[in-house]
């Protein structure tokens, strides 16, 4: 399979004002958790419910983990952990957790395999009006 992209116009608000142009990488749609528990149950002894229930499972300790400030290492995967955007005071005593955490988000790093992969070549193919 090979990755879709479009060509999309940029406006340029910044010094000369011109346009620019860039490559823009395209979803071909969603892979819900039912269609994803069939693919990877036609790929082992597993049934597609047994599957499904530790992939639910995975959701719900990676919620868990994530919140006890553990960072969660799923190997080939890569890894997830908890962080949050904060805002800056002049002293430390100025800091408070109500008014300088502005929102959580979760980290997610790819394994040295993916990262390898990802440097590696990926067929891509522009986007045609009929797609």
């Amino acid at each position: 399979m090979a990755l879709r992209y479009r060509i999309t116009k940029r406006s340029n608000n910044i010094g000369d004002k011109k346009n620019n142009y860039i490559l823009q990488a395209v979803n071909t749609g969603t892979i819900d958790l039912d269609r994803l528990s069939d693919y990877i149950s036609n790929e082992c002894t597993l049934h597609s419910v047994d599957v499904k229930a530790v992939l639910i499972a995975l959701g719900t300790k990676l919620d868990f983990f994530l919140k006890e400030g553990k960072i969660v290492d799923l190997g080939d995967v890569g890894k997830f952990k908890m962080g949050f955007k904060g805002t800056a005071e002049a002293t430390p005593e100025a800091l408070s957790v109500k008014r300088n955490i502005e929102k959580f988000h979760i980290n997610y790093q790819p394994s040295i395999k993916l990262k390898r992969e990802l440097k590696g070549h990926i067929d891509v193919y522009k986007e045609t009006k009929r797609d």
